[in-house]
């Protein structure tokens, strides 16, 4: 079944997920931000990586700030809808 808003399968959520998470990750600015802001550490991060729980996390992160949710889409090649529905499926 695909998603109405995106024309993927659920299944991608996970993959959006941990790409997004990447992509948080790797910018500086936006690591400190997301640690501080979900009391993560590195090695937690390092701990939960596979977590459905974590990547809706990250993804619920970029949705709360608009300049990282189009930056993170963008650099993944994604809609930010995308970004969004995969929070919405990894919620679930």
């Amino acid at each position: 079944m695909l998603s109405p808003q995106t024309n993927e399968p659920p299944r991608d959520a996970e993959t959006i997920g941990l790409a997004a998470l990447a992509a948080t990750l790797t910018d500086d600015r936006r690591a400190e931000r997301f640690l501080a802001l979900t009391g993560l550490s590195p090695e937690g991060i390092r701990e939960r990586i596979g977590e459905r729980s974590l990547l809706a996390a990250c993804l619920s992160f970029l949705e709360a700030h608009e300049p990282d949710l189009l930056a993170v889409a963008g650099a993944l090649d994604r809609k930010p809808e995308a970004l969004i529905a995969a929070r919405r499926e990894l919620e679930r």
